[in-house]
């Protein structure tokens, strides 16, 4: 299996980085409380100086989605939707562990990052234009069709496991309970953004690789580097 960014999008976004992981043996039964703890007083430390929307890896988003043709308020990325939320409700809702862990990195990055079960992926995973008749399920179980040129995560199928790029992930892919393997994606535009990139994932490697007993595979991703294989 693969995951890409299409070269259209490189091209559109040179300043993209991107990092991918692949970990196997996930359950649904491990301790991940310390470390969300930590991140999170990573992220109040932040937000206690200056609301998400002054990030840098937030504005430089904002600015994608404006490029993309959103409205950045109406549709926002997952990183600064998580910190609006995290802000105003002091705490996210627990959904399954890996997630939680890797929600908890994105606040104290304020990266977004989205998780996929590989099973539910047919053959490979690309982030490109759509063409309009892909399918994309919704969380409450409603067919969709992305808009013709939006960006979406869409795997061999035709199925669309991301809308609008890093702002909306389909409930066909999400992690549950009976998750084993799966696929975590971060990506950002800021001007740091490689470096960033690269700390988030040691890091997010590093909580792994303690808290399940798979060593994941790891790649950083570039217009030079643009595929993963897991």
């Amino acid at each position: 299996m693969q995951f890409r960014h299409s070269d259209a999008i490189w091209q559109a976004f040179p300043e993209l980085r991107a990092g991918a992981l692949h970990v196997d043996a996930i359950h649904a039964d491990a301790d991940v409380e310390t470390a969300i703890a930590r991140f999170r007083a990573i992220a109040e430390a932040r937000l206690a100086a200056a609301q998400e929307g002054e990030f840098p890896e937030i504005q430089a988003w904002r600015r994608g989605f404006s490029r993309m043709g959103l409205k950045p308020t109406q549709y926002r990325s997952a990183a600064e939707a998580l910190l609006r939320r995290f802000r105003q409700e002091h705490g996210l809702p627990r959904l399954h562990p890996l997630v939680d862990l890797c929600n908890a990195i994105s606040l104290a990055f304020a990266i977004p990052i989205a998780v996929f079960d590989t099973e539910r992926i047919t053959d490979d995973l690309e982030v490109r234009r759509a063409g309009g008749h892909e399918t994309y399920l919704t969380f409450g179980g409603e067919i969709e069709h992305p808009e013709a040129n939006e960006v979406i995560f869409a795997d061999g199928a035709e199925r669309a496991h991301a809308r609008r790029w890093t702002n909306r992930q389909s409930g066909l892919s999400a992690v549950r309970p009976t998750t084993r393997s799966a696929l975590i994606v971060a990506e950002a535009l800021h001007a740091s953004a490689g470096e960033d990139i690269g700390r988030l994932v040691a890091t997010l490697a590093e909580a792994l690789a303690h808290h399940w007993p798979a060593a994941p595979k790891t790649a950083m991703l570039s217009l030079a580097s643009p595929r993963f294989e897991f």
